[in-house]
Order: C-alpha cells, then sequence, then structure tokens
C-alpha cells in the first residue's frame, strides 16, 4: 500500500480532478428543492402497516462508517436446519412511484460512489436516517423468511412488510475476528455456517464467485492510497446471505410472471474456447467435466499465472443486465454466475431496481395485485439500470486512473516489478499489475502472460488519467 503524501495544494488539484470526473460523466448535483422537501415530510409519515417483529434481534454488517444499511439479519437453528430473518429497508414505505422522489431516483439509477464522498440515490434524510437500519430504532422493512434444510438448500420462503429494530451495526473484520478466535456464537456462529454451506452449494450448481482482489482508492493521513483488498471469508458468506435472498425473489417473480431480473447469459462457446485455451498455457488445472465456476473457486490470486488467468477469465462473466417481464417469462431468465434465476433486492437505498422488485414480491406473497403503477414502472427499468451502471462504473474506473496517475507523477523513468495480466493480441503489449504501488495499467513490448516482469514507467499525466509503462 502507498499513500500519496503530498503539499497542501496538490490534494485541492487531486480533488478538482474528482470535480472534473463529476462533470465529465455528468453526475447529478445535490437534489431540487421539491425532492428535499418531499423527502422531509415522508420521512416523517412512513406507511406503517406491516407486522411487529421488533422483538427479534436483528444485526446489520457493513463497512465501518455506513449510514446507508439496507440490510439486517437474524439467524435461527432448526430442528432439521435453519430459518434466515433477512430484513431490507422498505423503501416503498417512504417513496411512492410517480413522485418527486421516485422520479429523481430513475435520473439517478443508483448511488455512485466516489473517494471524497459519494452521489446518493436518495436524500440522505431517507438513505442515511429515516429508511436507514440503523441500530435501536424501529423501522419499516420488508422481511424476508427463509428455511433451509441442513445441507443449506432452500425449503420455503416468504416475505412480508414488518417494523424491526436493529440491535446492533458490526463490521466485517470483527465478524472475522469473531470467527477465527473461536468466539463467535449466536448469530455470528451461524452466519459462518450457513455461508460456508451456501458457498459448497454454489461451487456444485456452478456458480462464480471470483476470488480476486478489489482495487481501492482509500483516503489515508490527508491523501489518498491505491491498494488491492481481497474480501474477507465473512464477506462472502454474508454475500450468501444476499444471493439466498436474491433467488428465493427471482422464483418468486417468475412463478407469478411478473417482475425484473438481474441477468447474465452463458458463456459465448468461443469465449469459453479461447479461456480453456488459456487455462492450458498458464498451467492452470481444468479437469474434464468441471465449470468455469469449479475452476475458478480454489484459485489463488497472488499466484502470477493464476492472476492473468482470473483476469483474462473476466470475459465470461461480460453482458450482465436487468430483465423485466409482465406475462410470460423472459427466455434469458438465469443469471449464469449465480447458476440460476436471481433478482436485485437487498439494496434498495442505494439501487433503484430493488424496490420496484421488492414490491413485486410483497404483493406475490400477499397473494395481492401488483400495485399498478409498480407494475408500469417496471418495463424502464432496464434501461435506467443499465445507463446509471455504465455511469457508475466509468466514474470509479477515471477516478482509480486518475489517483494511479498523481500517485506516479514524479516517477516516470522508474523501473517496477509486475505481473503481466493480459495480453492484447491484435495492438500488442496489454496490462500489468504493479504490487506496490497497488496500480493496473497499460503496457508495451512483447508481454508473456502470466509471468513476472520488470517494466519502466513512460507516462504518468494526472490531467488524461494516463498511466503507462513499457517492458524491461
Amino acid at each position: 500500500m502507498s499513500t500519496i503524501q503530498v503539499p497542501h495544494e496538490i490534494p485541492l488539484k487531486l480533488e478538482d480532478g474528482f470535480d472534473r470526473i463529476r462533470r465529465e460523466l455528468a453526475l447529478p448535483a445535490d437534489f431540487p428543492a421539491a425532492v428535499l422537501d418531499e423527502a422531509a415530510w415522508v420521512a416523517q409519515v412512513p406507511r406503517l402497516d406491516g407486522k411487529d417483529l421488533t422483538e427479534l434481534p436483528f444485526v446489520t454488517i457493513d463497512p465501518p462508517g455506513s449510514m446507508d444499511l439496507d440490510q439486517a439479519l437474524h439467524l435461527e437453528r432448526l430442528r432439521a436446519g435453519y430459518r434466515v430473518w433477512y430484513a431490507v429497508a422498505d423503501v416503498g414505505a417512504f417513496v411512492r412511484p410517480g413522485g418527486v422522489i421516485d422520479a429523481e431516483a430513475r435520473a439517478r439509477g443508483e448511488t455512485v460512489y466516489m473517494p471524497q464522498g459519494k452521489v446518493p440515490l436518495h436524500p440522505k434524510v431517507l438513505s442515511e436516517d429515516a429508511a436507514s437500519l440503523l441500530p435501536g430504532v424501529p423501522r419499516p422493512a420488508a422481511v424476508w423468511r427463509i428455511d433451509l434444510d441442513s445441507d443449506g438448500r432452500t425449503v420455503g420462503a416468504d416475505v412480508q412488510r414488518a417494523l424491526v429494530r436493529s440491535r446492533e451495526r458490526l463490521d466485517y473484520a470483527y465478524v472475522q475476528a469473531a470467527v477465527d478466535t473461536g468466539t463467535a456464537d449466536g448469530v455470528l456462529g451461524l452466519l459462518a455456517e450457513i455461508g460456508r454451506l451456501r458457498l459448497e452449494l454454489e461451487r456444485e450448481r456452478g456458480g462464480v464467485t471470483l476470488p480476486t482482489p478489489d482495487q481501492e482508492v482509500v483516503p489515508a493521513d490527508g491523501g489518498y492510497r491505491l491498494e488491492f483488498r481481497l474480501p474477507l471469508p465473512a464477506e462472502a458468506w454474508n454475500a450468501q446471505i444476499s444471493l439466498l435472498t436474491g433467488m428465493a425473489a427471482a422464483a418468486m417473480m417468475l412463478d407469478a410472471e411478473v417482475g425484473v431480473l438481474r441477468v447474465l447469459p452463458a458463456p459465448r462457446p468461443d469465449d469459453l474456447a479461447k479461456v480453456r485455451r488459456v487455462a492450458g498455457a498458464l498451467g492452470v488445472p481444468w479437469p474434464d467435466g468441471a465449470g468455469y465456476g469449479q475452476v475458478v473457486h480454489d484459485l489463488d490470486p497472488k499466484n502470477p499465472q493464476q492472476a492473468a488467468f482470473l483476469h483474462e477469465s473476466r470475459v465470461l462473466l461480460r453482458g450482465s443486465g436487468y430483465e423485466a417481464f409482465d406475462g410470460a417469462p423472459p427466455k434469458e431468465a438465469g443469471h449464469s454466475a449465480v447458476a440460476a434465476p436471481y433478482a436485485h433486492v437487498t439494496a434498495p437505498l442505494r439501487r433503484l431496481a430493488d424496490r420496484y422488485a421488492t414490491e413485486v414480491c410483497l404483493a406475490v406473497a400477499a397473494g395481492e395485485p401488483v400495485p399498478a403503477d409498480v407494475r408500469a414502472g417496471l418495463a424502464e427499468l432496464p434501461g435506467l439500470m443499465a445507463a446509471s451502471g455504465r455511469r457508475a462504473s466509468a466514474v470509479e474506473r477515471a477516478c482509480v486512473d486518475l489517483v494511479e496517475a498523481f500517485l506516479l507523477r514524479e516517477r516516470i523513468g522508474e523501473a517496477f516489478e509486475a505481473v503481466v495480466i493480459d495480453v492484447d493480441e491484435r495492438r500488442g503489449g496489454g496490462q500489468v499489475q504493479l504490487a506496490d504501488p497497488a496500480v493496473i495499467a497499460r503496457c508495451d513490448g512483447t508481454l508473456p502472460l502470466g509471468e513476472r516482469v520488470t517494466v519502466r514507467l513512460t507516462q504518468a499525466d494526472p490531467a488524461t488519467r494516463e498511466v503507462r509503462f513499457a517492458l524491461g
């Protein structure tokens, strides 16, 4: 990890760079006054027509400092399995389709995260206060009750509106430490137990969780540092509860023939064949009959050859999107990385589609018609979410590129150790990954995929956000 230690005026210029990204990618500014006014009003008068489940000891698990808490969980051991209680912030208790908050949310699509702050989907009076599942206060929620057998397989699922009260706000490091030291009991012990069972089921059905580190811009010591961070096992266990819920929601909507799914087509045969060739060239074992998910499950991103394979194989996971339907289910209803039909329902404070999908599921589970205004809004969701997803990805990449260029701007000509993670067969060159600083950038030269190399920095321009190396 490397921290940018710079004079006073440079962080200001770096902040100017972030502001420029906001302008270039047309990120929305402050909320209009009408949206803030409506949010302040609805925060005081939420719809509270559900069951009282405030006695269930829910907890939240999120990154430290998070205020927009979408999910809280409570887990129980049954005689022949488990019961998962998963409370999701009930944004629909505050926001009605067709109102000014909804219109603004449809324009934004999702919360966009930047190093110096976020551009939220909803005003903070909702996303970080009245609708957030903060500890110690009653909150409206869509509460999923999912029963599992002793192997972790779903045997029943239901969802209803309810009032909940989280007992505690935990973070992943705390949960991981409790499990690692043997002090985890109750919910945390069951989270590890159920999470491991669900990961094994994911592997059996051919689902994919890539064991790759995230490249992150982290504020530190008055500047920023770049780091590659591998998610903790506790994050994977928690993610499995969210996936479990999304799979239950998809099944519910498909049965009702109305809703919105998160879909990912199966890999194209030529892409799969190329990735298999890359595996052979890099010495990554691919046993006969094994699927891609089984191959990547146990790979080590610290191994140069395996890191290169993981990077190259991401082509198999491209093309995800949303599919809305009202009538016959879509032909492409599956998500190949989940290896099952799947829906986004667990992050409505931060993602527009989740609120609509949740409203569909609540109506279906209650045996009621899906509200007309929810139904009418489904068709536009795939396009809205595709546009917001592209913008959020572009913002994230631009911010990383900017910090990479700032970090390296005075090191032109220096040599660095790197791993070749991609080779461009058409144009030559490719991409290399440095460990310190945590940079991924273009490199010129004849590159040996999956090998450690020495590269020399030839360009680092914060104005264009470009970083480039040359071999040797």
